[in-house]
């Protein structure tokens, strides 16, 4: 599934926010996830209830504005696998988009999971169109 999403904002500072793994929780959806914490090359979020999400760092590509990333465990829905990207895609002044790529198995949970990403990507565009 793909979610695009134009954000006012310049795609220098919105790529910031994104690569900033540590900070998640601060500057792109601080509704959603209280407290992020990296360990090497995996990232623990910290979500409201406490449940906590693992997920590696797959990649972070300065030269395309491309994070890549893997949720591997504490998901609420039963997924066996789950990979994503986002990429900052600078368009006019002080305007971007902002790509975000979700595969998940099995494929019966992309529903509930695009619903997740829909609202995640409303939050991402509020938060950094206000910072």
């Amino acid at each position: 599934m793909v979610e695009d999403v134009e954000i006012e904002a310049d795609a220098d500072a919105v790529w910031d926010a994104v690569r900033d793994v540590g900070a998640v929780h601060k500057r792109l959806i601080p509704e959603y996830v209280l407290d992020t914490r990296i360990d090497g090359d995996e990232r623990y979020l910290t979500m409201p209830g406490g449940a906590v999400i693992r997920e590696l760092i797959v990649s972070i590509d300065d030269d395309l504005r491309r994070l890549a990333y893997s949720a591997v465990e504490g998901f609420k829905i039963p997924l066996t696998h789950h990979h994503a990207s986002f990429q900052v895609i600078p368009e006019r002044e002080g305007h971007c988009r902002l790509i975000w790529i979700t595969d998940v198995l099995p494929h019966e949970m992309a529903d509930q999971v695009h619903l997740r990403v829909v609202r995640g990507a409303q939050v991402m565009k509020e938060t950094l169109e206000r910072s």
